[in-house]
Order: C-alpha cells, then sequence, then structure tokens
C-alpha cells in the first residue's frame, strides 16, 4: 500500500527535534507558558497526553497562543479520540499501540498518526495500511537500541520515535541510529515541574534536548 498523503509533513515534523517532548497537562492555563518554554529551548514539537481532563483544552490553547509550537494529540485510545484531537487542533496524533478501530477512525478524520508498534509483525500490518513512520514503545523495556537496529535490516523503509524510559544520557544512543527520526521524552517537562510553573527549568532541559547529537 502507498504511504499516507501526509507521511512529508508529519517526517518534516518528527525531524523539527531531536526529541518530541511528552506531556501531562492538569491545568489548561499551565499549558501555553509551558509550550512557550519548551519552543524558546528549541524543542517545537509538543505532545499533549489524553490523559487528563485538561487535555483538549490544553491543545486548543497551545495551537491558538504559541505560533511556533507544533501539537500532537498523545495516547489516543479509543476510536472516538482522533476526531476529538483533530477538533481541538492538534496537528497530528500519537498512540501506545493501534488497533484496527482506531486505525479507521484516524483514516476516516484525515488525522495524520504516528501509531506505535513493539514488534516487527506489528510494524508490518501498519505499513500494509500505508503508515512508513511509527513510535516504538515502551522502547526501553521492549528491547531499546539494539532491537531498533536490528529492524533496520528488513524494514529499512520505516522511521521510528522511540518512547519510553529514555533520557538524556540514553538518548544518542537511539538518535545514532539511521532509522530514528527522533525520540519521546517526558523529561523535558516532567508534571511536577509543570505544577510548580517551574518554565526556566523546563527551558533548560529544552536547550539540552536540542543539542543532543547521535
Amino acid at each position: 500500500m502507498q504511504s499516507k498523503s501526509y507521511t512529508p509533513a508529519l517526517r518534516q515534523w518528527m525531524q523539527a527535534a531531536p526529541v518530541i517532548a511528552v506531556v501531562v497537562i492538569d491545568k489548561v492555563e499551565d499549558a501555553v507558558p509551558m509550550a512557550e518554554a519548551l519552543v524558546a529551548g528549541g524543542v517545537p514539537v509538543v505532545e499533549i497526553t489524553l490523559r487528563t481532563p485538561a487535555a483538549l483544552g490544553a491543545i486548543e490553547a497551545v495551537r491558538k497562543n504559541v505560533p511556533g509550537a507544533i501539537v500532537a494529540a498523545g495516547t489516543l485510545l479509543m476510536p472516538d479520540d482522533p476526531k476529538k484531537a483533530l477538533d481541538a487542533g492538534a496537528q497530528f496524533g500519537v498512540s501506545p499501540g493501534s488497533t484496527e478501530q482506531l486505525l479507521d477512525a484516524v483514516d476516516a478524520c484525515g488525522l495524520p498518526m504516528l501509531p506505535a508498534a513493539a514488534t516487527a509483525s506489528e510494524a508490518m500490518r501498519l505499513a500494509e495500511r500505508g503508515h512508513e513512520l511509527m513510535k516504538f514503545f515502551p522502547a526501553r523495556e521492549a528491547g531499546g537500541a539494539a532491537y531498533l537496529k536490528s529492524l533496520s535490516g528488513p524494514l529499512p523503509h520505516l522511521g521510528w520515535c522511540p518512547t519510553g524510559g529514555i533520557s538524556l544520557s540514553s538518548a544518542p544512543e537511539y538518535l545514532a541510529l539511521k532509522n530514528i527520526l527522533c525520540v519521546g521524552g517526558s523529561w523535558l517537562a516532567p508534571r511536577e515541574v509543570i505544577a510548580s510553573k517551574d518554565w526556566a527549568t523546563i527551558e533548560k532541559n529544552a536547550r539540552a534536548a536540542a543539542a543532543l547529537k547521535g
């Protein structure tokens, strides 16, 4: 099957910085200054996970008020999640896994999607549906950089964003691989740091992440 029409744009977003910031937002009011700090530090892509009631409002607020941000909706689980994310302004979606119902819903609403796979069979199934770019989750527990390196042989056309258990110190091992476009990291803007409104720390973390090289 041919790749999705949005693949070039999704690839460009994934390569905007070495790291996608994965965040959990508890208060909509914190979303804009959090995203501003990330962008100021050189990390424009923020994945706001749909794990709290504030998530959709946070996505909408960042899209409207932080022009330099590229906003993804994370933890898409249910078939109605993609349309909700798209309506809130998400530029693409991210899931921890994939089901046929979820993928059908993505296709129906047209939301660019970064679905997750943790095995070669899952990756092949997603590729059959036109997905060439995928999330690898949970990265550390599912085999880490060594596993992704092994996939580059039989599946050289696939690009990955490993997420889960990755840190500032371990990220370069992943980024050095030719099939890795970026990594996902929650260390840039931890939930407790957002709650304390410590935007300076988030900007500092973003600067360190933006400087990463494989």
